[in-house]
């Protein structure tokens, strides 16, 4: 995924109205839930989303195997 695809990506989804929660799963087959657009911050192709409990988690469009908004919506 290039880096604009990746910041426009999770964007589109950040910006939801209203918001659902959306899975970004990692090249490793790491997964985890975005719960709230104002727990990502998104630039120049490198995310980071803090995870319930201030846990940080860094990704960047590289690591990226998939974002999935719900069953039927993926983007790889």
């Amino acid at each position: 995924m290039t880096a604009e695809n990746f910041d426009r990506a999770l964007q589109v989804f950040q910006q939801r109205t209203p918001f659902k929660i959306f899975t970004v799963e990692l090249n490793t087959g790491q997964k985890f839930e975005i719960d709230s657009p104002f727990a990502l911050v998104v630039r120049d192709g490198v995310a980071v989303f803090v995870a319930p409990g201030g846990i940080p988690i860094l990704f960047d469009h590289d690591s990226v195997n998939r974002i999935v908004g719900d069953s039927a919506n993926a983007v790889a």
